[in-house]
């Protein structure tokens, strides 16, 4: 079997993935698994900005306030103080390896980059490149990447589980290549940075999020799972149910733009004292509620007031697509709806992106840092792609330095020979796709439904049981597809339900079962937090418990008899 061996294998190519590559790649050999698909995940479409203390009239206290106020109550205050403390660093990094941030146009300006200001922050603190920051700092870090002599990158595997020895170190992953051939890559450290997800919900803020499969198979292995029930809902992406998701960025709140209901009413200030540039929680369920009192399925952003010279000047890339979609937003209010952007929970990790299982390490949004408690700070997130990414760089490096052996060259050419075996992707009927095409849609009807941003023990009940129903169709769909069919795994699968990893063989049964797990779990979490705080808003306990702590998972809770 292919066993292309390098000294770091990074699984995930947005700013996380990539900027560990970088930062590794001039001492270790590097694998980098970075689909196609990266391409439209959420580090690309992110628009607003990253934070960090720049401007000499900012100071990292504040910026470590305004997070914890953010976090409500549930923030690491060590990590969001790592976090922040190296945020100039990091973004210094990213200005020496050629991002082009939008410089400040006034020539008294105390720093030489435009900064905006997004909610919850209280001061301008955002650099930024134009309105797509995600996309240059994607498209500078990959062309860096591409040119980068000790990076081998596959673009043709798609991963499905990691691989571990006899004593529970990771050891490398195996995935399927385009013709589902099993393909095996082995390396001396595992960096997961698979994204969130938000692909669990129907309404997403990017056009093919992740689903949290990386979450799923670091659990396989033993990594603890934390505060899986805070999924953040931007509050704002253009409402367009025939068209694809796009994201109207926190920038242009900040920049002064209004929230209007039916009426044409600017509501904000009604709920808080900050408006529209209150915490991402706060205004998305202030949205939420608005438009269920109306008929439009939607409410208003206008930022007509600021100007046509200063809405192309900031928002070049809202500007076009709005207008790619029928919307002069010089002129018209944009329709927005709270859509599913960001997991504030994940796989658990320490400074350094280390998790609870030797040898893997989690960076960027998959991971729970400690950073963003029950709801995350506008901005924070790229911040904290790059400082993690860059610490958990540096000791993998130290790491090497204190073993004193040798790089291992990457090696690109793949095994063509018989026990490169098809995963029996060509077994699966039409029909049987289809259906699980259907399971996928109706696990995002569910969680969009019940497990989104108001919440009851009732719908969370509900959930529980929907989603035990669509695992049992997933079964019967398995059973029917492979009846008949030998069981092509491999001995000594590290599937934490090994008694159906075999028959899982199509790579998207697979996916399927990894996301109705992880739906699972997340329903778990929010039944067992009795309080509302953050990004978990309940009915039933509407207010703040007094002891309270993040939350742990892990997929022994799935076991039968474990669930009421």
């Amino acid at each position: 079997m292919s066993s292309p061996t390098s000294d770091v294998l990074v699984i995930g190519g947005g700013v996380a993935g990539l900027t560990l590559a970088l930062e590794v790649a001039d001492h270790l050999s590097v694998t980098l698994v970075r689909p196609a698909l990266d391409d439209q995940g959420a580090s690309r479409w992110a628009q607003g900005g990253i934070a960090a203390v720049l401007s000499p009239d900012d100071d990292l206290d504040a910026h470590v306030r305004d997070t914890l106020i953010a976090g409500d109550g549930l923030c690491d205050e060590e990590a969001v103080r790592f976090t922040v403390t190296h945020g100039p660093d990091a973004i210094q990094w990213l200005i020496d390896n050629g991002v082009p941030f939008t410089p400040d146009p006034d020539p008294s300006a105390r720093y030489p980059y435009h900064l905006t200001r997004e909610g919850g922050h209280n001061a301008r603190r955002i650099i930024h490149a134009d309105d797509a920051t995600g996309r240059a700092v994607v498209d500078t870090l990959y062309e860096k990447v591409t040119s980068h002599p000790n990076i081998i990158q596959r673009s043709d595997l798609t991963i499905l589980h990691l691989i571990s020895d006899a004593t529970g170190r990771c050891i490398g992953a195996e995935g399927v290549d385009q013709q589902q051939h099993r393909q095996t890559l082995l390396a001396k450290h595992i960096v997961l940075a698979t994204g969130g997800a938000s692909g669990l919900y129907r309404h997403t803020t990017t056009p093919s999020p992740s689903s949290g499969e990386g979450m799923v198979m670091a659990a396989e292995l033993g990594a603890k799972l934390m505060n899986l029930e805070f999924q953040q809902f931007h509050p704002t992406c253009l409402f367009d149910p025939e068209g694809p998701a796009f994201l109207i960025s926190e920038a242009v709140r900040g920049e002064g733009g209004h929230l209007l209901n039916e009426a044409g009413h600017r509501f904000m200030p009604d709920i808080d004292s900050r408006a529209e540039l209150a915490p991402r929680d706060v205004v998305a369920r202030a949205i939420d509620s608005q438009i269920q009192q109306s008929s439009q399925g939607h409410v208003w952003l206008d930022i007509s007031h600021l100007g046509a010279a200063a809405i192309r000047h900031h928002f070049p890339t809202i500007l076009a697509h709005c207008a790619s979609r029928g919307i002069d937003i010089t002129r018209q209010p944009i329709p927005v709806v709270p859509a599913a952007h960001y997991s504030c929970g994940g796989v658990a990790t320490d400074q350094r992106g280390a998790t609870h299982v030797t040898n893997l390490y989690a960076v960027g949004e998959l991971a729970y840092t400690g950073l963003h408690g029950a709801n995350r700070m506008a901005s924070n997130s790229l911040l904290e792609c790059l400082v993690y990414a860059r610490s958990c760089a540096k000791h993998l490096l130290t790491q090497e330095k204190r073993a004193q052996t040798r790089p291992v060259a990457p090696k690109e050419t793949l095994s063509d020979t018989p026990d490169t075996m098809p995963l029996l992707g060509q077994q699966w009927s039409s029909t049987s796709l289809e259906a699980l095409a259907a399971i996928r849609s109706e696990l995002r009807a569910t969680m969009s439904q019940h497990v989104s941003i108001v919440r009851s023990n009732q719908g969370l009940t509900i959930a529980h049981h929907k989603l035990n129903e669509l695992e049992t169709q997933l079964n019967d769909i398995l059973n029917d597809s492979l009846d008949g069919v030998a069981d092509s795994s491999k001995s000594g699968s590290n599937n934490a339900f090994e008694d159906t990893a075999g028959k899982r063989s199509h790579p998207e049964s697979v996916r399927l079962q990894q996301a109705l797990w992880l739906a699972k779990l997340t329903v778990l979490a929010a039944l067992q937090r009795h309080e509302s705080r953050g990004l978990h808003y309940s009915i039933d306990w509407p207010k703040h418990q007094e002891n309270t702590a993040a939350s742990e998972m892990s997929l022994d809770q799935l076991a039968p008899g474990t669930m009421a």
